[in-house]
């Protein structure tokens, strides 16, 4: 046999090892972190890729600060199926913090009806809840910041107000895995989170949010 043949099959191999780690991490990652059960009943098995402006991106439960993340990511992919349309959250289970999250959760961003693309634009989508960067207050320690998408059955209509990012209104006690029920989304098919604590642009966001 030649050795093309052979540079293909160890090509296959090693793709696929990079497909099944991938997914091996993501559900280790969650389930070792309590998204599994927190957030949601299953994780998902596919990673959606987010970055930020300020060059910071998501790595499976890395530490970001408010800071680096203050602004909408630049970039969120994830495997799409042509025709298509996709759900996007972002989500934090810890307020106001993890020790006692008598609010979780703390709505993020909220995106529906996003279309299949290469990458998928979320500015093509219906945002229902405008994004919102990191608050965790001070003194409670490191937030879990949650990322899901969801492949939803066709086009939804969904009937919740949209809220700006100068709101909390809909935003406290959301609970993704009710709304995922709502509108028969199933299980995620793409996650990724990281976490976060306080430090000096959480004042700002907390005046933005109260509409000041």
């Amino acid at each position: 046999m030649s050795d093309s043949y052979f540079n293909t099959i160890i090509l296959i191999i090693s793709f696929s090892a990079f497909i099944f780690g991938s997914m091996a991490n993501v559900t280790l990652q969650m389930n070792t972190d309590g998204i599994v059960p927190d957030v949601i009943d299953v994780a998902p098995q596919t990673v959606v890729e987010v970055k930020f402006p300020s060059g910071s991106e998501l790595k499976m439960g890395n530490e970001l600060t408010p800071t680096q993340v203050k602004d909408q990511p630049s970039l969120v992919s994830w495997p799409t199926t042509p025709g298509s349309y996709y759900t996007l959250c972002m989500t934090d289970p810890d307020p106001p913090s993890r020790q006692d999250p008598k609010f979780r959760e703390m709505l993020h961003w909220l995106v529906v009806n996003i279309p299949a693309g290469s990458p998928p634009d979320a500015n093509k989508g219906k945002t229902l809840t405008h994004y919102a960067g990191s608050g965790p207050p001070q003194g409670t320690g490191l937030h879990r910041y949650v990322y899901l998408v969801y492949k939803q059955p066709g086009l939804i209509q969904p009937d919740e107000k949209v809220t700006s990012n100068r709101s909390r209104e809909g935003r406290r006690n959301f609970k993704i895995r009710d709304f995922a029920k709502k509108y028969n989304l199933g299980q995620p098919i793409a996650g990724n989170y990281y976490v976060a604590q306080y430090d000096d642009y959480v004042p700002i966001l907390h005046k933005q949010l109260s509409g000041q």
